[in-house]
């Protein structure tokens, strides 16, 4: 049996906690043998643990206390601590693995309660779970999601080599904002969702940009995503913004437009990896 998880974005910019996409990096679970303790073979880093330690093991025990050991082997393109949804990947992993090896029958919307619950937000591992477009809510333990076909478009991923951890990113957010700039924020959500909806990115992209929730004040943490938006606006994109809580950028950019905004991203003085990306439809996946 093999899962494979895609990658995420959550946000989108003023879907804060809320809107996310599935994008097309991978991480792959596979169970090979049964063995008398748990173990994962994996080239990921001395940093990921082998034993049961592990988070994906951890998460599956949560949801099934009383699974086997087994070998498995984890794989994965998704980078760490860069705003792709590298941790909601392996608790939606987890969660599946629990499903799988313990015969649960968990329906979609209980794997995205569960991973909600485990996350604290549904912006990642719904769109983990369901792929494509998802607009999630978690409200008094109750989670409800809407997924969306996202327009057709380029996804190009700028992805500093500099690792942004969460917990670091959300620091600097502030714990209170001014009624009115919080309907000013929700307004300039709602056009973005409803643009997304109608298949209309030059809107929504002008929306995500103007997010009023945490993009502001995390610019200090990623000073190169002005840059990059302004390279954008001049190629005549459709959008950029914080994937996560970054430092990754993302730019949905018209497909004859790529190649050429990619060659531009490359001649920056910012040590980063480029790549092209796409939607992901189809969420998690088991052979």
């Amino acid at each position: 049996m093999k899962i494979r998880i895609p990658a995420t974005s959550a946000n989108l910019g003023p879907g804060f906690d809320s809107c996310g996409i599935a994008l097309s990096q991978y991480l792959s679970i596979e169970v090979l043998e049964n063995a008398a303790e748990w173990k994962i073979i994996h080239s990921l880093g001395s940093d990921i643990p082998s034993d049961a330690t592990n988070l994906l093991i951890q998460t599956a025990l949560k949801v099934a206390p009383d699974l086997s050991p087994k070998v498995l082997k984890m794989t994965s393109d998704i980078p760490l601590a860069r705003g792709l949804g590298s941790s909601s990947s392996v608790i939606v992993g987890g969660i599946e693995l629990a499903n799988r090896l313990g015969n649960l029958n968990l329906s979609q919307k209980d794997k995205v309660q569960i991973a909600t619950e485990m996350e604290g937000h549904p912006d990642n591992v719904a769109p983990a779970i369901c792929g494509d477009f998802v607009v999630a809510s978690y409200v008094d333990g109750e989670v409800h999601s809407v997924k969306h076909h996202f327009p057709m478009c380029d996804v190009i991923a700028f992805i500093p080599d500099m690792q942004l951890l969460t917990s670091e990113s959300r620091s600097v957010l502030p714990t209170s904002i001014p009624y009115k700039e919080a309907v000013q924020a929700s307004s300039i959500a709602n056009v973005m969702i409803a643009a997304i909806l109608n298949g209309n990115l030059p809107l929504a992209g002008r929306m995500m940009e103007k997010d009023r929730w945490h993009e502001a004040y995390r610019k200090n943490l990623v000073p190169h995503l002005e840059q990059i938006r302004l390279l954008s606006h001049e190629m005549g994109l459709y959008g950029a913004f914080l994937s996560g809580a970054g430092p990754t950028v993302l730019i949905l950019s018209p497909e004859e437009k790529t190649d050429e905004m990619v060659r531009k991203l490359g001649k920056l003085s910012i040590s980063a990896t480029i790549h092209v990306l796409s939607i992901d439809q189809e969420g998690i996946q088991v052979f």
